[in-house]
C-alpha cells in the first residue's frame, strides 16, 4: 500500500502542474482567446474544495496533489479574464 501511497502523491502533483503550461502559453503569447473561462473555473472551484477537503482530513496525497492544481488553475483563470479575446 506504501507504492500506491507514493505513485499517487507523485501523479496527482504531475496532473495538477499541467494548468501551467497553459498558463504560460497565455503569458507569452497575451490572449486567453483559446481558453474556455468555464472549464477553467469548475477546474479552478473543483481543485480548491478538493484542497480544502484534504487540509480538514490531513490527507498528504490529497494535498500535494491539489496545492498546484489550485495555483495553477486559478492562474488561468486570472490571465484569461486579464488578457480576455485580446489580439497581440
Amino acid at each position: 500500500m506504501l507504492v500506491i501511497y507514493y505513485l499517487t502523491i507523485i501523479f496527482g502533483i504531475l496532473m495538477s502542474v499541467g494548468h501551467f503550461p497553459q498558463a504560460y502559453t497565455m503569458f507569452r503569447n497575451k490572449t486567453g482567446n483559446n481558453v474556455s473561462l468555464l472549464t477553467y473555473g469548475v477546474f479552478a472551484l473543483g481543485t480548491t474544495v478538493w484542497l480544502i477537503y484534504g487540509i480538514s482530513r490531513m490527507e498528504t496525497p490529497i494535498i500535494a496533489s491539489y496545492a498546484p492544481g489550485v495555483i495553477g488553475s486559478w492562474l488561468v483563470v486570472f490571465l484569461r479574464l486579464y488578457y480576455g479575446d485580446k489580439k497581440v
